[in-house]
């Protein structure tokens, strides 16, 4: 399903036009890319949470000429499914 199909389905399922529904998950989106942003732990109950991970630097390998290299320190959004999205995904 891509955004446009999901928008489709928010507006069918709650009564709002199109350009509301679409709003709607846009600024979901905004709110849960702000919080993560900003450090914050974004949690939808049954669904799922939102959270940053640090990951430490690294050494790799370039796997064209295999050359080591080293892999800075970052940043990486990380989503953990809640357990009414888990028991949806198994029927």
């Amino acid at each position: 399903m891509n955004k446009n199909e999901l928008v489709e389905q928010i507006a069918q399922r709650s009564g709002l036009s199109k350009d509301q529904a679409g709003e709607a998950l846009s600024a979901t989106i905004a709110a849960i890319e702000d919080g993560l942003a900003a450090g914050q732990e974004s949690a939808i109950t049954g669904f799922g949470k939102f959270s940053v991970a640090d990951r430490s630097a690294r050494e790799g390998v370039n796997p064209s000429t295999g050359e080591r290299i080293h892999i800075a320190a970052t940043k990486a959004p990380r989503f953990s499914a809640g357990t009414k999205l888990k028991d949806a995904v198994k029927r």
